[in-house]
């Protein structure tokens, strides 16, 4: 089966990166942006909904980034997300992405080779043990610390850029916006669409072109984080179906020990 995953190589046994399919384009990307592009947590009413287009810079669209490896000219594997704490150091992203903290940085806001806010690395990783011993999907987000590369860059980042907080409610068919960073693109693509349960700890949405590299997307309902793209057979097989594990204990559990060793 072929994993939708970063497309870093881990050890033996770990999943693979979600498959980039290089035939595939965005669809209408200029006719939709003006529609999907808004600034706003959420489609604004009347917004086709399952159209993906690429993300006007704004707000939302600087709180989400690019994982790359070492630097920008290490290209970008995965998406990740600042989420809410007291100390404003913390993201979320899929578990999956966090194979490689040491060499793993952080570029919130990245576009067209650009990281208007800087580089971040990775001070600490939260992954709960179901993960780190079975790569259960349920288990597939996790959270990390991050400091600037230079230490004497700015920080917190929560001040720069803002924070999504984090809700664990689960809705049976709530509207989710996801945001995230394809591997052939170099801006932040965002879909909005309905949602729905396929078990009682997975998440499923209809968005087209969410290929290699949108692993860790944040999945925002009213402006909050519940999920992230992962978990059901690694966020999913085809760019037009993706999946979230739901937000549940263990991982409402991991936030709040990242947030309180920021």
């Amino acid at each position: 089966m072929i994993q939708r995953k970063p497309s870093r190589p881990g050890p033996a046994g770990r999943l693979r990166a979600r498959a980039r399919r290089a035939s595939r384009t965005v669809p209408a990307l200029a006719v939709m942006a003006a529609l999907l592009g808004l600034d706003l947590p959420d489609p604004p009413a009347g917004a086709l909904l399952g159209v993906t287009a690429r993300a006007a810079a704004g707000t939302v669209t600087d709180r989400v980034g690019a994982l790359f490896t070492g630097g920008l000219d290490g290209g970008h594997f995965c998406t990740a997300s600042v989420v809410h704490s007291d100390d404003g150091d913390v993201i979320a992203t899929a578990a999956h992405c966090l194979d490689h903290p040491d060499t793993t940085v952080f570029a919130p806001g990245y576009r067209d080779g650009r990281a208007p806010y800087g580089l971040w690395r990775l001070t600490g990783v939260y992954v709960a043990p179901g993960w780190t011993d079975g790569q259960d999907p349920d288990r597939d987000i996790a959270f990390a610390t991050v400091a600037p590369v230079d230490d004497a860059g700015p920080a917190p980042l929560e001040e720069l850029v803002g924070a999504f907080r984090v809700a664990a409610d689960q809705y049976e068919h709530a509207t989710v916006t996801i945001v995230g960073y394809p591997r052939s693109q170099e801006a932040p693509l965002r879909c909005a669409n309905t949602t729905a349960l396929i078990s009682e700890t997975q998440r499923r949405i209809g968005c087209p072109d969410l290929s290699g590299g949108t692993s860790g997307s944040p999945w925002l309902v009213d402006g909050a984080l519940a999920g992230v793209l992962g978990g059901h057979e690694g966020g999913g097989t085809l760019p037009e179906v993706s999946y979230s594990a739901v937000m549940g204990d263990s991982a409402t559990a991991l936030y709040r020990e990242a947030a309180r060793a920021g």
